[in-house]
């Protein structure tokens, strides 16, 4: 299980589609000017990332680079799971994959377009205050957390072991873990949840019950809860990456602008918090 899949769900899936023939075309590096379209790799029920309505912001992203090649935008569907960069990107059935950890080795990375990091969610209500996992308040809290996560680990570290488990593995057709971990603290089945920041953001946002968001920026470099986030491409196209490394700095500020409008908690090369996603009302972004 690479990182890149750890990241989303939290939103990774286990489901492992049936073998099917897949046509290999010979590698051959192709301008992003003569591009017929710009093809996405992309999980067809994966919010906030993409999903086949066309709702998440990986897919406004997708659109953008569209406008700017002046190409339209299609998308080859496969759930993500073990074998989606074999079977989409490497099988030469799209060309692009939006989000992925830098550093991730099957694919050649481009600069990342975003920093984020993940999340405490608590309910505003609650009486819990806390801004990183060592508070105090924490120690008798019930805290859901997705198994195997890089928050799982910090939260063993500080002891807190009144936990309850949310799948890493599942199938996103069916079944959102992370997207459960949020439900559960609004309804108070549990007192909080530490959640990959793009999901805990976007999910929060959407309760009923107001939800506090806390980006765990103060945890450290050595927490190793924050990542850079790139596109993905194969390792043959250099023009493609020099293409979609100027879109990115020449789209940054629209880019950004859609990652607030889904409650991305976006962190600084320094690793402070840049600037708080959007809240929802009567809730509190911890700064």
């Amino acid at each position: 299980m690479t990182v890149f899949l750890r990241l989303r769900g939290s939103a990774a899936v286990a489901f492992v589609a049936p073998a099917i023939a897949l046509s290999v075309q010979p590698a051959t590096a192709i301008e992003a000017a003569d591009r017929e379209a710009v093809r996405i790799c992309a999980d067809a029920n994966l919010l906030p990332f993409s999903n086949d309505r066309l709702e998440g912001f990986e897919n406004e992203i997708a659109r953008l680079i569209g406008e700017d090649l002046q190409r339209p935008v299609v998308y080859f569907w496969w759930p993500q799971t073990i074998g989606f960069v074999r079977n989409t990107l490497r099988a030469r059935q799209c060309d692009l994959v939006m989000g992925t950890a830098s550093g991730e080795e099957q694919m050649q990375n481009t600069n990342p377009y975003y920093r984020t990091v993940y999340a405490l969610v608590y309910r505003t209500a609650s009486g819990i205050r806390a801004e990183s996992l060592a508070d105090p308040s924490l120690r008798e809290a019930r805290i859901g957390i997705v198994e195997r996560t890089p928050a799982a680990t910090l939260m063993r570290r500080y002891g807190l072991t009144k936990t309850e488990p949310y799948q890493l593995n599942t199938d996103t057709r069916a079944n959102n873990p992370a997207k459960d971990a949020i439900d559960d603290v609004a309804s108070g089945r549990t007192d909080a949840a530490v959640i990959w920041g793009p999901i805990a953001g976007y999910h929060a946002a959407r309760q009923a019950e107001p939800l506090t968001v806390v980006p765990l920026v103060k945890e450290g470099a050595a927490s190793h809860l924050q990542f850079d986030i790139s596109m993905g491409i194969r390792a043959d196209e250099p023009e493609w990456k020099h293409w979609l490394n100027g879109f990115i700095a020449r789209r940054q500020g629209d880019i950004d602008g859609i990652l607030l409008r889904y409650h991305v908690p976006l962190v600084a090369p320094d690793g402070t918090l840049k600037t708080a996603a959007k809240e929802p009302a009567g809730s509190r972004t911890a700064n």
